[in-house]
């Protein structure tokens, strides 16, 4: 399957958009459940224990969130791909 014109067009705006959330977010902060899922997935899992200590009791302290600060040059990166690919759909020829 050969990608047409559009869908060209359209990769380029999605990966512009993320690159100009990526420039103007300084972080993020994820959720308890993905915190925990990544905690996880990495092999240093939090303890249930105080997680659910946390949920039930508010005075056992904040809830273990991760704050995710992605690198500048990543967001400098997808907006000029972003660039390039919605040039290159505009270079491209009509579909019939």
């Amino acid at each position: 399957m050969e990608i047409n014109r559009h869908q060209w067009f359209m990769i380029g705006l999605i990966v512009l958009a993320l690159g100009l959330q990526f420039r103007l977010v300084e972080s993020y902060t994820l959720s308890q459940r993905s915190t925990q899922f990544l905690a996880e997935r990495a092999g240093k899992p939090v303890d249930k224990t105080v997680l659910g200590m946390r949920t039930m009791l508010p005075s056992a302290g904040p809830q273990v969130r991760k704050v995710v600060r992605p690198p500048d040059w990543l967001g400098w990166a997808l907006v000029s791909t972003g660039a390039v690919l919605v040039l290159h759909s505009l270079a491209m020829p009509r579909p019939d």
